[in-house]
């Protein structure tokens, strides 16, 4: 939708920020036109201009005049590759209005620090080179930007002077653009023809391109109506720290999310249900009578209950979400893709939880916005899926509330930031299904054979004898009498998982597939015995974790690759050697050796049968077997 902005003054007394975001594709001109923006509207110091023209001589691009981007790029390997590779923040005032602008990367494979400034903007400037017109970069960016809840957006066709300031050119743009964005949900789009490098429609109105009646880009930065909402958005604030620096004093430190709260108000935590009263709201510099959204502040309450980091102060008749599954549209941000299955630990405000995708339910294609199948979501792509968590999160629909409705995926063993997600809706609500309690509980069951319950897991390459030595111990266990099952993975391919393929998603859930069995086996008293490839260590992990780590024993079954495609007791080194399969462990597809298994087994050194009677071994000493 056009709009058209009014422009009149805006007394300083409502003086406010715009957090805005400049995106689109490489080279389109965002830091030349924020370096414009601060040179014209006087924002730069005398001294800053002298080392602005000593740069443009020593890095510039724009031969003998001023390159204006180098006020942005402040990275070395910026200003020498001429591109912006990280976000960069700038803060600039005009009489009018202040302004936070973050210059994002144009770049693919920085999209992750696109996003990151697209959270906090409320407006967004999509640069467009006038001679190339609308890229897939530029697709993306708008796609991520409505993602990210961003309404207004400026359509700034750069690099008009290139093109001699065509009016067609120009409209042909506008009209590409409008129907690509369409669908898109945005309020405002203006577009406005600019030259960053020469100044046509930034700051001042171009004389060379007469044909346009529209705002200059600042006038309409200046003047656009555009509120937060977050006062007026239900009152939310997530404890971030419990403040106990006495025993007589007890409060809860965060920053309102949203909202306003008063002394007296009645509040309630939100994942317990307990209510109480707020008594004080205190700061550094004393008590407060209220607190709204943005003040950082300490919250001590009339009674004495159970809150801890991560928990949601809320009022009661206007609650978040408490739900341990929901729907999500999810950035992916990692060389590793995201796979069903696999565990992260998400991050929602100051919630920190263990969780993982159970479905994809689609890609979305930001070309077409087509809806496309996946198994996986790689690195850029943006993807609608179903997300569990380990315990009940609470939260808000990201349409609702940005504070609490994003969160982000981290990664268990790098710690890198992985993905971000903006929630859409609860799948169900974590009060409507609990466990039912059992009479008989596992220790009865486990008693009643004279054993401990454990889940012993071969791990290896193909062909390393993993099978082999599982069924000796199976035999020998057996004739001790004691209650096993062996779950091996060939024959769990012919029924559990036999809808499964080999692509890495399918083997993540083909793992937990086994994991829950192998789980539900050791909970009846059984000594489980699985025998499968398993070549990540985060599914291994995953399965330590949801059996115990006390009762899951994880032996590796080492034998050199070499030696197993000699041995090809199944004929598959040879399929791979004539190309009938790909992405086979060990050869084209990573294996990940255990770096401390309980038990290694090295067959290159030992036989069979000294193998399996070191697992039997392992199981005495532990007193497995002695119940």
């Amino acid at each position: 939708m056009l709009t058209n902005p009014t422009m009149e003054p805006v007394p300083a007394r409502t003086k406010d920020q715009l957090r805005f975001i400049t995106c689109g594709s490489v080279d389109d001109g965002k830091s030349t036109l924020i370096g414009r923006l601060l040179h014209d509207s006087k924002m730069i110091y005398h001294d800053q201009i002298t080392a602005l023209e000593r740069d443009s001589i020593k890095y510039g691009s724009t031969g003998n005049n001023i390159d204006f981007a180098l006020l942005v790029d402040g990275l070395e390997a910026e200003r020498e590759q001429g591109i912006t590779i990280d976000v960069a923040y700038r803060f600039f005032s005009t009489p009018r209005r202040s302004f936070m602008v973050a210059d994002t990367p144009g770049h693919e494979q920085y999209t992750r620090n696109m996003a990151t400034g697209a959270s906090q903007a409320q407006l967004a400037i999509i640069l467009i080179d006038a001679r190339k017109g609308v890229m897939v970069q530029t697709r993306r960016h708008s796609f991520i930007c409505a993602l990210l809840g961003i309404r207004h957006i400026v359509l700034a066709v750069n690099k008009i002077d290139l093109v001699a300031y065509d009016k067609e050119c120009f409209d042909r743009i506008a009209r590409d653009y409008l129907a690509f964005a369409a669908g898109l949900g945005f309020t405002s789009i203006v577009p406005i023809p600019i030259s960053a490098r020469d100044g046509d429609n930034v700051v001042d109105r171009s004389a060379r391109a007469n044909w346009y009646h529209g705002p200059c880009l600042l006038e309409y930065l200046e003047s656009i109506d555009i509120q937060s909402g977050t006062a007026s958005q239900a009152f939310r604030f997530p404890v971030q720290w419990v403040n106990r620096p006495n025993p007589e004093f007890r409060g809860y430190a965060g920053t309102v999310a949203s909202g306003e709260i008063s002394a007296g108000d009645e509040i309630i935590v939100a994942a317990s249900g307990r209510t109480t009263r707020v008594k004080r709201i205190v700061t550094h510099g004393g008590n407060l009578v209220g607190a709204e959204a943005g003040d950082a502040v300490t919250i001590t309450l009339e009674d004495e209950i159970d809150i801890g980091r991560g928990d949601v102060l809320s009022r009661p008749d206007n609650q978040p979400e408490v739900a341990d599954q929901f729907a999500a549209y999810v950035i992916w941000m990692d060389e590793e893709p995201l796979a069903p299955g696999r565990n992260y630990v998400l991050r929602i405000g100051s919630q920190t939880i263990a969780g993982s995708i159970t479905e994809i339910r689609h890609r979305i294609d930001v070309n077409t916005c087509e809806h496309l199948a996946a198994g996986m979501v790689s690195l850029n792509e943006i993807a609608f899926c179903n997300v569990a968590t380990t315990m009940p999160a609470v939260f808000d629909p990201y349409d609702v509330n940005r504070k609490t409705g994003s969160f982000i995926f981290i990664d268990r063993y790098t710690n890198r930031t992985a993905g971000a997600g903006m929630i859409a809706f609860p799948l169900r609500r974590a009060a409507n299904i609990a466990r039912q309690g059992l009479s008989v509980d596992r220790r009865e069951r486990a008693a009643l054979k004279n054993q401990k319950p454990c889940v012993i897991w071969f791990t290896g390459l193909s062909g390393a004898g993993k099978s082999a030595i599982a069924n000796l111990v199976d035999q020998k266990l057996f004739a001790m009498s004691r209650h096993t099952m062996l779950l091996d993975g060939d024959n769990l391919r012919h029924g559990l998982s036999v809808d499964l393929g080999f692509s890495e998603a399918d083997r993540v859930e083909n793992i937990r597939r086994v994991g829950e069995v192998a789980k539900l086996m050791a909970d009846s008293g059984l000594i489980v015995i699985c025998s499968l490839i398993s070549p990540t260590r985060a599914e291994r992990d995953r399965v330590r974790t949801l059996v115990g780590k006390e009762e899951f024993i994880e032996v590796f079954v080492d034998t050199p690759i070499e030696e197993c495609a000699r041995r090809d007791p199944k004929g598959l080194y040879s399929k791979v050697k004539s190309g009938k399969i790909k992405n086979f462990t060990g050869i084209d597809a990573c294996y990940e050796a255990p770096a401390t298994p309980d038990i290694h087994v090295r067959t290159m050194e030992q036989t069979l049968e000294h193998s399996a009677k070191a697992v039997v071994d392992f199981l005495m000493a532990r007193s497995i077997l002695d119940g």
